[in-house]
């Protein structure tokens, strides 16, 4: 299984990371679906590069924003994945 995100979108310090992921339905066939992580990275205080998953009030018009394009994303790429199957 490849672990590379799909896409990420970042504002700032807070970014929304796209996942493909794959599992198999009751009918035990293999089915994909996309996951969302959201985080917040931050300099420790050694200077080093950590990330969070908890936001700060002022971090949420951004956790905002880059939600809006992930989901976006999914959409439309879901969409071109349809029309291209109808084609």
């Amino acid at each position: 299984m490849n672990n590379q995100p799909e896409k990420k979108f970042r504002i700032g310090s807070i970014s929304a990371t796209i996942w493909k992921n794959s599992a198999l339905n009751k009918q035990g066939e293999e089915t994909s679906f996309n996951t969302i992580s959201i985080e917040r990275g931050y300099k420790d205080k050694n200077d080093e590069w950590q990330s969070t998953n908890s936001l700060r009030v002022g971090d949420l018009p951004k956790a905002e924003l880059v939600l809006k394009k992930a989901y976006e994303h999914i959409m439309l790429d879901n969409s071109a994945d349809q029309e291209s199957a109808q084609a």
